[in-house]
């Protein structure tokens, strides 16, 4: 059948199951939407108030749901406006299609109104990019987007069409999407040291990054960790691809790691990372890291292996797939004297905060008690972040969605929209710190214009939290354009852009101010006001090995 480019465009999405597209019209793109615009009841578009916003969402979307997040721009700054978004999902392994739209093919590299080399501006962040310069090759080349987006370790791809492709006409075939490809790359070699490394451990220790979420592994890591009898960490990455209930979790590891993830790898004989990148914020010094152990990486991504630390063994595959041969080929383990000792370090290095006082991990406390661990938690980047990784248990994966590898302020409310409209039926929460919530705190409008009944508690220390306690602790408490002590009004913002508001100052106003959000089904914020120096600790200097992790009670003790 004869179409349109803007209308194969819009079957293409149909073909790959799209359901929503988050995105901001404009000049190059309006025959899209115009395609879009007739096929509104088979895709939903979210109109965001900010084109960042709808590449976040996008990201928020996939990462909930494990499908391709689409977002849709326009050329020029519409385009450009995506840019954080996509970098975004490419360091964190998000899935997502951007389609953008540029000027006419005649007009480009002619410094044309709102012409943008989309495609060169992207290539660093992007696993592909495409710009589409003629209708019969468009539906080929975004049925590879999705193909590319998905496969392998997952990542954002760009579809950059010129306007006149999206109105020529082409002859159109219908074809069903090919099946996600994760190969496996591993040998029996490869296998058999693994195999004899975790047999001859006295004290393994596994180490969980986003790749566990990603593969869908949560079962297979059930399994293996109590196959060879094991405790477990995690990464932000990883939370959730392991029971943060289990007595075998220990909480998250690196700079704002707990003790006893720290400690206990500085001080195990094997690490096992799953789908894992040994990120600089979670290894400190890297020759000092897990500097007693053999080191086994188990990772989808080639490229990653002795990247960041040189392993011992490895092996190159889906991790789903590769623990599942794993678990069938192990023997049951017995390391109990280690995890004795584990339990011991635990005991003896909880996490700690000021009870008497309201502060973030008091609210994530009873966010965690009154959701029963079931949300979904979007963050932004900074104090409040960390204090949502380490004092939420989360018990599921895709349950905690944050900016890991950029650290993107400004990332979690369009986010946690889109994880909203791609999990309903899920309550969806999005932590941010005053700061962060500036940057992108105008996605109220979006929320509201839907009824998308998001949360967005917004913890206001009136400072950059994050850089003011290194400022403290390492710059002689210098605060240098960290105080926002101004007369912004969070709520009143909330309810001049049509959402609810509840302001929070007191311990006990936490828990009734959560429990009536919930129970508003609407989009609601709510600011909780805590003191400007509360800071996060357990801590790892930056470049220190992880055993030199301190909380306060070290700092104490110094003085």
């Amino acid at each position: 059948m004869q179409l349109s480019g803007s209308e194969i465009v819009v079957e293409c999405l149909k073909e790959q199951g799209v359901d929503t597209v988050f995105g901001y019209p404009g000049g190059t793109i309006l025959n899209v939407y115009d395609a879009l615009y007739k096929h509104s009841n088979e895709i939903t578009h979210i109109l965001t108030s900010h084109e960042q916003g709808a590449a976040h969402a996008a990201d928020g979307y996939a990462r909930a749901t494990g499908k391709v997040g689409v977002c849709m721009a326009t050329s020029g700054p519409g385009a450009t406006n995506l840019v954080t978004g996509i970098a975004t999902a490419y360091m964190d392994s998000v899935p997502m299609v951007a389609i953008t739209a540029n000027v006419n093919l005649p007009l480009l590299g002619k410094d044309t109104f709102q012409e943008v080399d989309i495609a060169g501006v992207t290539m660093p962040i992007t696993k592909h990019g495409y710009i589409v310069k003629n209708v019969e090759i468009l539906a080929d080349t975004i049925r590879k987007a999705f193909r590319i987006a998905q496969s392998g370790r997952p990542g954002p791809v760009l579809v950059d069409i010129t306007k006149d492709v999206t109105a020529a006409m082409c002859e159109f075939t219908p074809m069903q999407p090919a099946p996600t490809e994760r190969k496996n790359k591993y040998t029996e070699e490869d296998t058999n040291k693994v195999l004899e490394l975790i047999r001859n451990a006295k004290k393994p220790y596994i180490y969980l990054g986003g790749g566990a979420v990603i593969s869908g592994a949560y079962h297979e890591v059930e399994k293996f960790a109590e196959l060879i009898d094991a405790p477990v960490c995690d990464t932000l990455m990883g939370k959730g691809a392991f029971d943060g209930h289990s007595p075998r979790y220990t909480g998250m590891i690196g700079m704002h790691g707990t003790k006893t993830s720290n400690l206990g790898v500085s001080q195990c004989d094997l690490l096992i990372a799953l789908g894992a990148r040994f990120s600089d914020r979670v290894t400190g010094n890297p020759k000092k890291f897990a500097e007693n152990a053999k080191i086994i990486h188990i990772d989808i991504d080639a490229a990653e292996i002795n990247k960041n630390i040189r392993v011992d063994a490895s092996m190159v595959g889906d991790l789903k797939h590769v623990l599942a041969e794993l678990n069938q080929r192990l023997e049951k383990q017995n390391h109990s004297e280690w995890m004795k000792t584990i339990e011991e370090m635990k005991d003896k290095y909880p996490l700690k905060y000021d009870r008497e006082n309201l502060s973030c991990p008091y609210v994530i406390e009873t966010i965690d008690k009154v959701t029963k661990g079931e949300a979904i938690i979007t963050t932004d980047v900074g104090q409040h972040q960390m204090w949502a990784a380490q004092y939420y248990h989360y018990t599921k994966p895709r349950t905690f969605l944050s900016s890991g590898g950029l650290g993107t302020m400004g990332y979690g409310l369009g986010a946690c929209i889109g994880a909203q409209v791609g999990q309903p039926d899920k309550i969806c929460i999005n932590i941010a710190g005053d700061g962060c919530f500036r940057m992108n705190m105008n996605e109220l409008a979006t929320a509201s214009r839907y009824n998308i009944p998001i949360i967005q508690v917004v913890i206001n220390n009136h400072v950059l939290g994050m850089v003011r306690q290194w400022q403290t602790l390492f710059y002689g408490k210098r605060y240098s354009q960290t105080v926002l002590n101004d007369k912004v009004d969070f709520c009143k913002v909330a309810e001049a852009l049509g959402c609810a508001a509840i302001r929070v100052t007191k311990k006990e106003e936490v828990q009734p101010a959560i429990e009536r959000a919930i129970e508003m089904k609407a989009p609601v914020l709510i600011e909780c006001l805590i003191p400007e120096d509360d800071k996060v600790f357990p801590m790892v200097p930056a470049g220190a090995p992880i055993a030199e992790v301190f909380d306060g009670d070290d700092m104490k003790e110094e003085v």
